[in-house]
């Protein structure tokens, strides 16, 4: 099999992995702050380590293969660029998050469709890590980042599918926008590893553009809503748990 297939098969079932997640709001009518939070908690730190540890280093590493000396300034150059690139596109795309509100311009669109719109841009960038991470041939890190971001969706598409049913959707119909949320990652492991596989000399710049966009997604939008209804240091310790998960998922399988 292909790395091109198999990366657009794993980013497609850690896409999934959201809807997976939502599947207990069909029998919860609500879930407490407290445990969302820390659940949210531990997919920042699944994202924390993939980042680090799948995408980082790789970069750096591969980096200095193709430019000897240079692959630190490479990464550097990557990692800001991702992070400009989702800055710009929270800017110019109108969405709507559960707890952060409104950003981006102002629209007209059902206040659903910003919903989507705003998990949509979340969930890009890491179908993109998942893409190009088997865009390095190494088999074994790409399944660890897939599963990696396959566990960190699953407590975000239950953070989707709660409030939906809150504002009056039906229950399978929450279930149903969470999943679709999700399906936007084999899109951006299409792009990724397509790109890496077909030019192989940008891998590094890949690979740190993925790290770049995902460091923000994480700073600017998970951590900031598992501490915006407090238990905050339950959050940190979900954080610190998921991170160890991944950490130890990179090195046992990568």
């Amino acid at each position: 099999m292909s790395p091109i297939t198999m990366g657009i098969i794993a980013s497609t079932l850690a896409g999934l992995a959201t809807g997976v997640g939502a599947l207990p709001a069909l029998v919860f009518k609500n879930v407490s702050d407290k445990i969302l939070n820390t659940m949210l908690g531990g997919a920042a730190g699944v994202m924390l380590a993939a980042t680090s540890f799948s995408l980082i280093v790789p970069g750096i590493e591969h980096g200095n293969q193709a430019f000897p000396g240079f692959g630190v300034y490479i990464v550097v150059f990557g990692m800001l660029f991702g992070a400009v690139f989702l800055d710009r596109i929270d800017k110019w795309l109108p969405h709507e998050h559960f707890t952060l509100g409104h950003e981006g311009p102002s629209s007209s669109l059902k206040r659903i469709w910003l919903f989507i719109i705003a998990i949509t841009i979340h969930n890009f960038p890491e179908g993109l890590a998942v893409g190009v991470g088997f865009g390095t041939g190494d088999i074994g890190a790409g399944t660890s980042l897939a599963i990696g971001i396959g566990l960190q969706n699953m407590p975000e598409g239950l953070a989707v599918a709660m409030p939906l049913i809150g504002l009056g959707y039906t229950r399978w119909y929450a279930i149903g926008i969470a999943t679709l949320t999700g399906l936007v990652e084999p899109v951006g492991g299409l792009l990724g590893v397509t790109a890496v596989t077909l030019f192989h000399p940008i891998l590094p710049f890949g690979l740190a553009f993925a790290a770049g966009a995902m460091l923000f997604v994480i700073s600017d939008e998970i951590i900031p809503e598992t501490h915006s209804k407090g238990k905050s240091r339950l959050a940190t310790f979900g954080v610190m748990v998921g991170f160890v998960i991944m950490m130890s998922l990179d090195n046992l399988l990568g």
